[in-house]
């Protein structure tokens, strides 16, 4: 019995899968590099437009043979401004992004981030993250961050390391068991915690940071939003910082960051659970903290960027943010995400800490397909293992063969 032309989709969401698959085909290289932008296809969201400008985006993108969604009121001349969303493939894109050079009402510079956000979604982050003499290497793997609590009330494992020696122990395991990178903190962020004197966070840091650096050979990152606190835990040997309040809580501390050479990480958090936009305030609030960071001299190749999973989000939003991470490709900075134990794994599947291992190796593997480039962890045997098998996926090269056995 035939069957058929054997017609099937092609999953082709970048310019180098398009490429290989027309490259298999036997498409000689200058069609190549004329139909692959054809084939990729990008949804972009532009936010409050200009009524005026949100006209002209309409029409030049339906004369490119695109779409540009307003909503009602645009074409009823009946609001000042809109939110635009941009249908097109690459090509299309990219056109547009040239014929708004010619325009007005703030398009020439819609233009360049148009281009901006293409460039980055094709071009995921890679090389070298220098933490203050401390490689990472981006791009060709998950980074897994291992997290040591050194505080007697954290949701999943407080008091279990208050012992500096214990602390040590366990750093050593955990480096030994794949560790990229150890994320210290000693304030606990669970729910209804109390808040902790900058004297009491540095009494716990202070017995562990010191022989910790010492004893590694992995970067180790402070958790901390306190200026004082990083600049004492710098110069015990700290490699990053990293701020749950992306440089919000305490306006000096970019500062610190800056004259030290450290990396930043930069979380999403706020107070309230009230959003216009979920992922848009998110990648708002993120790209302002990039801006407090560069303008106060960190390297924009320093940068690394967090949605907050946990912080200022109820269990819909969290799960909401983990199907849309891959917006935050948007930003163009390598991605952390920190899921591990979480309350959105118990809400969800209805356990305890200490039964979400699976809820969270689940969601390490969707952020990892959705563009998370480090993941940070407590369980660090196992999720190395899921990211290596989700790697071994997501990561494989176009056209790239793997060894059978």
């Amino acid at each position: 019995m035939s069957v058929g032309h054997n017609t099937r989709l092609l999953v082709l969401d970048n310019l180098s899968a398009a490429r290989t698959a027309l490259q298999a085909l036997g498409v000689e290289e200058a069609g190549v590099e004329i139909m692959a932008p054809k084939a990729v296809h990008y949804v972009l969201k532009v936010e409050r437009i200009p009524l005026r400008a949100a006209h002209i985006l309409k029409q030049e993108m339906l004369s490119l043979g695109g779409e540009a969604a307003v909503p009602r009121g645009v074409l009823a001349l009946a609001v000042e401004e809109s939110d635009v969303i941009l249908m097109g493939t690459v090509r299309q894109l990219r056109r547009l992004a040239e014929k708004l050079r010619h325009q007005y009402f703030g398009l020439p510079q819609l233009g360049e981030e148009i281009l901006g956000v293409l460039a980055r979604a094709e071009e995921p982050p890679s090389g070298v993250l220098d933490c203050r003499g401390r490689p990472l290497v981006l791009g060709e793997r998950t980074l897994v961050m291992g997290i040591l609590n050194v505080t007697p009330d954290s949701f999943s494992d407080g008091g279990l390391y208050l012992d500096p020696e214990k602390a040590l122990a366990r750093a050593q395991e955990m480096v030994a068991e794949g560790a990229d990178l150890i994320d210290v903190g000693a304030v606990s962020t669970r729910p209804g915690h109390l808040p902790v004197p900058p004297e009491e966070e540095w009494r716990r840091l202070e017995p562990v940071l010191g022989p910790l650096v010492r004893s590694v050979n992995v970067p180790v990152a402070v958790d901390t939003w306190r200026a004082e606190t990083a600049r004492a835990a710098l110069e015990a040997g700290v490699h990053l910082i990293n701020d749950q309040w992306a440089l919000r809580g305490d306006p000096a501390l970019a500062a610190v960051a800056a004259r030290y050479g450290a990396p930043v990480i930069l979380m999403h958090n706020q107070d309230h659970r009230t959003y216009r936009d979920l992922m848009g305030d998110i990648i708002r609030f993120l790209r302002e903290g990039i801006r407090l960071a560069e303008e106060a001299g960190i390297p924009p190749e320093k940068i690394i960027v967090d949605p907050g999973i946990g912080f200022g989000k109820d269990t819909a939003q969290n799960l909401e943010v983990l199907q849309h991470l891959g917006e935050l490709r948007s930003l163009g900075k390598p991605i952390l995400l920190g899921t591990s134990r979480k309350s959105v794994i118990g809400n969800t599947l209805g356990l305890p800490v200490g039964e979400r291992l699976e809820g969270t190796a689940a969601t390490v593997a969707l952020g990892i397909a959705q563009g998370a480039d480090i993941v940070r962890v407590h369980d660090v045997a196992a999720m190395v293992r899921v990211a290596r098998m989700t790697d071994a996926i997501v990561r494989r090269r176009p056209g790239e063969r793997q060894n059978h056995g």
